[in-house]
């Protein structure tokens, strides 16, 4: 199973929109940190639809919680910014891997830059747009690791 880890999310409408592609293709949804929003918000429920109840996803209050509760290696985790200097099509994806994106504002906790930076991948991107929406940046990512692990159907 692949996982999906929201550091600080902000705007329930992707929250809720990166759930339903979670409840499509068995992934695991980790909600980390400060979140934007109520986890019972009619704004996650309209963006995830009826799917919601359906998720499979579990919630830490600190990045520290969520390393002791997951014990994920270094080579799991792939953090997705515009910082990153290799294309997320140099990613390697296994099962188990956790695909991480920070808040929609202000990416990554500025600390992770330096601690994971030979982690941090990007999406390639030409003309004036800085970047993608999250919940955009989070499928595209997600169906290249489902791609490459043969996970999809």
């Amino acid at each position: 199973m692949l996982n999906i880890v929201l550091i600080n999310p902000e705007i329930p409408f992707n929250t809720g929109n990166i759930g339903r592609s979670c409840v499509a293709t068995g992934t695991r949804l980790h909600l980390v940190g400060k979140l934007g929003f109520k986890i019972e918000s009619k704004e996650i429920r309209r963006s995830g639809l009826d799917y919601w109840p359906n998720l499979d996803y579990k919630r830490y209050e600190t990045w520290e919680d969520f390393l002791a509760a997951n014990n994920p290696s270094q080579d799991q985790l792939f953090f997705m910014s515009t910082k990153g200097e290799k294309s997320y099509f140099q990613a390697q994806f296994k099962d188990g891997d956790f695909l991480c994106f920070g808040a929609e504002s202000c990416g990554l906790p500025k600390e992770f830059y330096a601690k994971y930076q030979d982690r941090l991948f990007t999406i390639p991107m030409t003309g004036p747009v800085r970047s993608l929406n999250l919940s955009s940046s989070a499928a595209i990512t997600l169906f290249e690791a489902l791609r490459q692990t043969k996970y999809c159907k």
